[in-house]
């Protein structure tokens, strides 16, 4: 099982349409609006760190109004 949290800077303006797809995706437990450096913390739940590339790469960056994203992986 990995735990990993997404942060995300996305689009000005586009921050609610982005937390609402997320909650969308059966594999993001949480999404909520940041006030910071970042826009969007997700905390996302998958089997192995190969699934957490592809849904990064398919699901995360495929979201057009996201804009940089930093990932945090849970070590214990």
């Amino acid at each position: 099982m990995v735990i990993a949290y997404i942060l995300a800077t996305v689009k000005s303006g586009t921050e609610k349409e982005v937390v609402d797809s997320l909650k969308k995706e059966p594999r993001v437990k949480e999404a909520h609006l940041l006030y910071g450096e970042f826009d969007i913390i997700a905390k996302i739940d998958l089997q192995s760190i190969s699934d957490l590339s592809d849904f990064i790469l398919d699901k995360i960056r495929a979201i057009q109004f996201i804009e940089k994203t930093a990932t945090l992986i849970v070590a214990g």
